[in-house]
């Protein structure tokens, strides 16, 4: 019978050789593990940016280029009640949407929160909206 059969018994060092390091054993020094570990999985914080800023409307070329052509303001209260609108159309399950805030209508993808186009109240008479999922009044 031997005195101990199971090694982990053992004191560190007890069999002789090299113990290989906790933590992967990659040889590589820890904190060139923990720097690789940051690069493979984003912080949450990241994370959280980075859907911040996808919460973000933007426009496409075509939309502002509307904009500008119709004369359409767009200060801080109506970007914020589109913005509260498409957030509401996604609630929905909505692809794209058309919002409706104060007479101006905006055609937005609502799935990567682009306005595509708008127009004004005096250029929507005799328009027809197309492709689009759900309409919202915001």
């Amino acid at each position: 019978m031997s005195p101990i059969s199971n090694p982990a018994l053992l004191p560190p060092g007890a069999l002789g050789g090299t113990v290989a390091p906790a933590g992967g054993g990659t040889g590589a020094p820890a904190g060139a593990r923990r720097a690789g570990a940051e690069q493979a999985a984003p912080s949450f914080a990241d994370a959280l940016s980075q859907a911040g800023r996808s919460q973000q409307l933007q426009f496409s070329k075509h939309a502002l280029a509307r904009v500008q052509r119709r004369g359409i303001e767009l200060d801080a209260s109506t970007l914020g009640r589109l913005s509260q609108g498409v957030q509401r159309a996604a609630s929905k399950g909505s692809r794209d949407s058309l919002v409706l805030v104060d007479g101006t209508a905006f055609v937005v993808s609502v799935s990567n929160r682009t306005v595509i186009t708008a127009v004004g109240s005096e250029h929507m008479k005799d328009n027809v909206f197309t492709n689009i999922d759900s309409a919202v009044i915001a």
